[in-house]
């Protein structure tokens, strides 16, 4: 056997020393009380825990990266790629409103702000307080109240909401040196005019959570949306499209590149059907006349009976939308408080009496169902007596506003006559047209539903029968439609209530031949350039509703009412003077209010009588007694504005 096999035969044989080794080994053990058991552990079993461990950590290591690439890797993509780019808006312009003659009344005015990104300002207190000094003593404001304003606000807080030059210039200078602070320039609407066309144009406001979460990618936190009258209705085609610049960084934050990813869309503009001046003549003239009569509030609605377009829309007492656009709390807050509600569109949400305006539109029901020939006369002697069957000497008595004797239908028209209507429309000693057959005529011609105008808030109005009193009272004895209810029907009082825009759109169809338009604010819409880019067509509603002698029956009665032929007490003869022929109708509604009679005054005017371009349509609110001169309210409104409407034409 070779001495290197020796070798390695004699390492596997235990060896001498070792032999005594582990004798000594146990005999200590036995001196000690130690256990018989070995202490020696293979070498190969901690290899064995650090193989597994290994094996443990690396699956660990495998199954997070796993979960970072496939499972969450779209994630931290993301905001990987939001840390290198940062998305900037470019700011386009919000569509204009132009009138029919394309007068501006809508501008965009550039406004600076400052801006305080809470998350931004240092965060040592004594810094940040050092800070906010500084801003205060710019702004000129208390620093406590400007800390208050900061703690109370999101996490944008517009601190100033419209710099002065001055105040611009110095933050300009030293806005690097207040973290925390942005000036931000943006577009605010500016209303020359605001307090004519307040209630038509409305004001812009703060874009609501629900428009940010829908549109994202137009509306930002700080965008203003339309909020009330056109503004708000056409929102969608006034607004801007702002443009996008994809910004790309490196990890320090540095620009390295710029791209343009999507230009500018400015929003588109609109023509409204308005006549700019004739709002501002029809205010003008009737804030004067309320003055006179120590009234307060009023409407007004002009309507081309051609298409249904809105020559002007008015409400009284007004505002001034600018503070709206403008933030000016204070004054915003004046205009909420205000009992007589100026931000109350009485236009197109006011519910009035409508008084005897309406006996032109029970006329035609009384001739379309054949109830009396037009020629046919009633003699009114200024009353009708109406015998009490359980008590004969307590006799309900109806009266007139004066004693008309012989009377026809277009001299009842004329001189509004009640016991006329009384008698045919209510029935008194005949038949009478009846209530049901009232409303479906009045309904007709759109009285108790909304017209469809482009503006929120409008009214239905009410046109009451025996079927809505059963339902609305809760006596049982104010359930019963009575005779006295249709008599007040048939003259206008009562139950029934209306809007101004419905009676001037109602008065449209009278006035050319029976077409029924819905009124519309509208008429076309137009690029930055003016360029047509649709054009609103007029809505009809209803046409060859009504047989067109009746409505020519109707109409000479109006225009009897202008002048008093064959009419002695015409309730429209100031009229008779305009340089144009007229037509009209006049009504007054009594009203009581904490113990007071006041009265509602109306008058509605088409013209010219041949060929009509104009239906006019006003009613003055709450006129007291004492200042009541029969008819003679509000058609001094009416001749003035319609002598300057048609004086410019000639």
């Amino acid at each position: 056997m070779s001495r290197l096999a020796n070798k390695k035969f004699f390492k596997k044989e235990i060896e001498p020393q070792e032999v005594l080794l582990d004798k000594l080994a146990k005999r200590k053990e036995r001196e000690h009380g130690l256990s018989e058991k070995k202490l020696e552990m293979p070498i190969l079993r901690p290899l064995q825990l650090f193989r597994f461990f290994s094996i443990i950590v690396i699956i660990f290591l495998f199954f997070r990266l796993f979960q970072l690439q496939i499972i969450e890797g779209k994630h931290f993509s993301g905001e990987s790629e939001a840390n290198r780019y940062l998305f900037k808006k470019i700011q386009a312009q919000r569509g204009v409103i132009y009138d029919r003659n394309f007068n501006q009344l809508v501008f965009n005015q550039d406004v600076f702000k400052l801006a305080c990104n809470k998350e931004k300002l240092p965060k040592d207190q004594i810094e940040k307080e050092k800070v906010l000094k500084e801003v205060s003593q710019i702004l000129k404001i208390n620093p406590q109240q400007l800390m208050e304003k900061i703690e109370k606000g999101n996490s944008l807080v517009f601190v100033s909401e419209n710099l002065d030059r001055k105040t611009l210039i110095i933050l300009e200078t030293k806005i690097h040196q207040l973290p925390g602070f942005e000036i931000i320039r943006s577009s605010h609407r500016y209303y020359p005019e605001g307090e004519y066309f307040a209630h038509l144009i409305g004001y812009m406001g703060k874009v609501s959570s629900e428009q940010l979460k829908k549109e994202p990618e137009i509306y930002s936190p700080l965008d203003d949306v339309g909020k009330y009258g056109i503004e708000e209705s056409f929102e969608k085609i006034l607004r801007k499209r702002p443009g996008k610049i994809k910004v790309e960084r490196n990890a320090l934050g540095k620009v390295i590149s710029q791209e343009v990813v999507s230009l500018p869309d400015s929003g588109k503009s609109l023509v409204l059907w308005l006549d700019k001046d004739l709002q501002k003549k029809i205010k003008d003239v009737l804030e004067k006349r309320l003055r006179d009569l120590k009234a307060k509030k009023a409407a007004a609605v002009a309507i081309d009976p051609r298409s249904g377009g809105i020559l002007a829309l008015l409400s009284l007492p007004s505002y001034d939308n600018n503070l709206f656009s403008f933030k000016e709390s204070e004054k915003i807050l004046q205009i909420l408080q205000d009992p007589d509600q100026p931000l109350f569109n009485r236009a197109i949400s006011g519910e009035y009496i409508p008084g005897s305006t309406i006996k032109p539109l029970v006329a035609v029901g009384i001739l379309e169902e054949k109830i009396i020939h037009p020629s046919e006369k009633i003699n009114c002697q200024g009353k009708i007596v109406i015998p009490n069957p359980w008590d004969p000497t307590s006799p309900t008595i109806k009266k007139d506003w004066k004693t008309h004797g012989l009377t026809d239908l277009r001299k009842a028209i004329a001189e509004s006559c009640n016991v006329y209507f009384y008698s045919v429309a209510g029935g008194f000693e005949r038949e009478g047209l009846g209530a049901k057959r009232i409303k479906k005529y009045l309904e007709l011609f759109g009285l108790g539903k909304e017209t469809g105008i482009e503006l929120a808030g409008e009214s239905r109005g009410l046109i009451p029968d025996p079927e809505w009193k059963e339902k609305y009272f809760k006596n049982p004895k104010d359930k019963i439609w009575r005779d006295g209810d249709t008599y007040n029907l048939a003259i206008g009082q009562g139950f029934i209530l209306v809007t101004p825009l419905q009676l001037a759109s109602a008065f449209s169809a009278i006035a050319n031949g029976g077409t029924l338009f819905q009124p519309q604010l509208v008429q076309k819409i137009v690029d930055v350039s003016k360029n047509v880019v649709e054009e609103i067509k007029p809505k009809i509603v209803r046409e060859n509703f009504v047989d067109s002698q009746t409505l020519e029956i109707v109409r000479e009665g109006m225009r009897q009412a202008v002048t008093g032929k064959n009419s002695p007490s015409a309730t429209a003869t100031l009229l008779n003077s305009l340089p144009v022929s007229a037509a009209a109708k006049t009504g007054t509604a009594e009203v009581y209010f904490q113990g007071k009679k006041f009265y509602h005054t109306w008058v509605i005017v088409f013209a010219p009588y041949e060929n009509p371009e104009i239906v006019l349509t006003l009613v003055i609110e709450d006129v007291p007694e004492r200042e009541i001169e029969h008819q003679l309210t509000v058609l001094p409104v009416a001749k003035e504005v319609l002598e300057w409407y048609f004086s410019q034409k000639l």
